[in-house]
C-alpha cells in the first residue's frame, strides 16, 4: 500500500476508516474532541483538539500538508427520526463548512483536501451503471452528500486541491458492514434483503484507504471520486458468496415491509439499488488489492 510522507491531519481518526488511514501515514495528526481517546489508541501520536461544533482555529492546520477530512455521524446507528437527520446532516455539511471557512483564514494552507462522501450521492438507480460524471439522486442522503460535496469544493477558491470520496460499503475485519453482518450468517441465518436485486458497491478498507492515498498525492485527481472495487455485485450475490466464504446456510431473506418496519426511512438506503464504477481510480493507475468480492471476504472471515 502506499503511505504519505507528507504532514497530514485526519479528523474522524478513531472511526473504522481513520483507524486503518492513520496507520498508514508517515506523519499524522489526529484532530478529535478527545485527546485522551486518541492517546489511547495510537499511542504517542501527535493529537489536536477538533471541534465541529463551532469555528475552527486555523492554527489546527499549521504545519500540516493535507487534509483527510474523514469526520461524520453514523448512517446505521439510530432510528431516522427529525434530530437524527439533522446530526447526519450537520456533522458532515456543517462540519466541513467551518473547517473549509478556517483554511480560507489561513496565510498559507494545507495543499489538499480529501474529503469523505458516499455514493449516496447518485440515489436509488437500478442497474444503472455509475461513474463519476453521473447526475446525482433526490432522496435525503443524496442531498446530504451534494451539499457536503459543495462545501469541500469551496476550499479550491484558496488554492487547495479537493477530493471527495465517494465511498461505498466499506468491509473489513475491526468494523464496517461485515460487523453487523456475521454473527447471523455464522448461525447460518443470513439472507439477502428485500427481492435481493439490488446492487452493492462494495470495498475492503485496505483499497479505500489506497484510493485516498493516491488523491492526496496524485496531483491529477481532483472533485469526485468514486471509493468502490470494480465489481459491484448484487445483494443476493453478496449472500451467497459470504455464505460460501462462511459455509453456513443462507436461507432467510428479510422482507422489504419488515425491514421498513424495523428501520424506517434508514430501510431505503439497505434496499436502494447503486452500481458505481471506480473510473478515476483507475485512469489514475490504482491497482486493487480485491477487486472481486470472494477475495475481499475470504482475507476477512
Amino acid at each position: 500500500m502506499e503511505s504519505v510522507s507528507m504532514k497530514s491531519l485526519v479528523t474522524g481518526g478513531t472511526g473504522f476508516v481513520g483507524r486503518h488511514l492513520v496507520a498508514q501515514l508517515a506523519r499524522p495528526v489526529v484532530a478529535g474532541r478527545n485527546p485522551k481517546k486518541i492517546r489511547h489508541l495510537f499511542g504517542e501520536i501527535e493529537s489536536r483538539v477538533w471541534n465541529s461544533t463551532g469555528a475552527i482555529d486555523p492554527g489546527l492546520f499549521d504545519g500540516v500538508d493535507a487534509v483527510f477530512h474523514l469526520a461524520g455521524e453514523s448512517v446505521a446507528k439510530g432510528r431516522w427520526n427529525t434530530a437524527k437527520k439533522h446530526q447526519i446532516r450537520f456533522s458532515r455539511v456543517e462540519s466541513t463548512r467551518q473547517l473549509v471557512a478556517a483554511l480560507g483564514r489561513m496565510d498559507r494552507p494545507p495543499r489538499t483536501l480529501v474529503c469523505a462522501s458516499a455514493i449516496g450521492y447518485y440515489g436509488d438507480r437500478g442497474a444503472e451503471w455509475l461513474s463519476e460524471s453521473a447526475s446525482a439522486g433526490t432522496d435525503f442522503l443524496a442531498g446530504v452528500c451534494q451539499e457536503w460535496e459543495q462545501e469541500a469544493a469551496r476550499a479550491a477558491e484558496f488554492g487547495v486541491r479537493v477530493v471527495s470520496v465517494r465511498t461505498g460499503m466499506v468491509l473489513g475485519r475491526d468494523g464496517g458492514a461485515l460487523q453487523q453482518m456475521l454473527p447471523l450468517f455464522r448461525l447460518g441465518l443470513g439472507g439477502w434483503l428485500g427481492n435481493g436485486r439490488q446492487y452493492l458497491s462494495w470495498i475492503h478498507v485496505q483499497d479505500l484507504v489506497g484510493i485516498m492515498l493516491r488523491a492526496a498525492q496524485d496531483q491529477t485527481l481532483q472533485g469526485p471520486v468514486n471509493g468502490v472495487a470494480p465489481g459491484a455485485v448484487t445483494n443476493r450475490e453478496l449472500t451467497r458468496i459470504l455464505a460460501r466464504v462462511l459455509r453456513r446456510p443462507a436461507l432467510l431473506p428479510v422482507p422489504a415491509l419488515a425491514l421498513r418496519l424495523i428501520l424506517g426511512e434508514f430501510a431505503s438506503v439497505l434496499l436502494g439499488s447503486q452500481r458505481v464504477r471506480p473510473d478515476k481510480a483507475l485512469a489514475a493507475g490504482y491497482v486493487f488489492a480485491f477487486p472481486e468480492l470472494k477475495q475481499a471476504l475470504a482475507d476477512i472471515v
